[in-house]
């Protein structure tokens, strides 16, 4: 061990210690004479720690993220939570596996309460025929086809996808940016990736995607005001080069069908402007 720095005793390292543990950094804080000295394993280490050590003693913003950091459940650097971390993200995707296994993966009368409009009770065909019917369906009050497209999905294998993305990104909004924040990110990431979605090709199409893009969108743009998620870089260009082939025929020719590429740009629009809008705050969880 490399003796690296000495500080008051009664200077609070939990949470720091913890972030160094995260970070692989092999350390040890030890008592010495009423104060504490910090020890690390590897001395290359020491110019990086000693940097991140004066920002979390000096300014109160990296202190509070630095310990929401090290409260994180991260398992040897891997953001791996479980269910009592992100309990409404989990509810979501709870509620869209039975939604799939009740509508038959949107085979069943059932399934035409979730669509965004009623495409038996009203022509859609045109878009003043897509208004039209989204008008009417307001007017008799059932909004909730606004957002429960959301939890229509036509394989399992969609679901499957959607859900283990969702789990991964939306769980660390969740823990990090707090309950409230994540079902606002939600509310509006389905508005705009649903309507968007239903303006351009009608009301038969479904899944978490837009949703999804949306959350990946937030957390991409708001990571750069404050870091605190975990995603590696490549997956916003994959996520990106994804939605543009989406816009060509080669999903339909290799078999995959039609994909919903309006829902995901609007939900990834929706997300950077809500990335925009929330200031990246400490949570408040109970």
């Amino acid at each position: 061990m490399f003796r690296i720095k000495q500080l008051a005793g009664d200077m609070d390292l939990a949470g720091f210690s913890r972030w160094l543990d995260q970070q692989g950094v092999q350390h040890r804080i030890t008592e010495e004479g009423g104060d504490q000295v910090l020890w690390l394993a590897q001395a290359e280490h020491t110019d990086p720690v000693l940097a991140a050590l004066e920002q979390y003693m000096a300014r109160e913003d990296v202190r509070d993220a630095v310990d929401e950091a090290g409260r994180a459940p991260v398992t040897g650097g891997r953001w791996q939570p479980s269910p009592g971390h992100a309990p409404v993200v989990l509810g979501i995707i709870i509620i869209a596996g039975l939604l799939a296994w009740v509508t038959g993966l949107g085979s069943s009368e059932l399934a035409l309460w979730l669509t965004y409009t009623d495409p038996q009770a009203f022509p859609w065909q045109s878009f003043v025929q897509r208004l039209d019917a989204l008008a009417q369906t307001l007017a008799s009050g059932q909004v909730w086809r606004l957002i429960t497209p959301d939890f229509l999905h036509f394989s399992w294998m969609h679901i499957i996808f959607n859900a283990v993305m969702l789990w991964f990104l939306g769980s660390q909004v969740e823990w990090f940016d707090g309950r409230g924040r994540f079902l606002a990110l939600f509310v509006v990431t389905s508005l705009l990736s649903n309507t968007l979605q239903y303006l351009v090709s009608g009301p038969l199409f479904g899944g978490l995607s837009g949703v999804v893009y949306g959350v990946l969108g937030y957390c991409w743009l708001s990571q750069q005001r404050r870091a605190r998620f975990q995603f590696p870089p490549a997956l916003v260009v994959f996520a990106m080069v994804w939605m543009l082939i989406g816009f060509t025929p080669l999903p339909e020719w290799i078999g995959i069908g039609r994909m919903a590429n309006e829902a995901h740009l609007g939900g990834f629009i929706g997300g950077l402007l809500m990335a925009l809008v929330m200031a990246p705050g400490r949570p408040v969880r109970a």
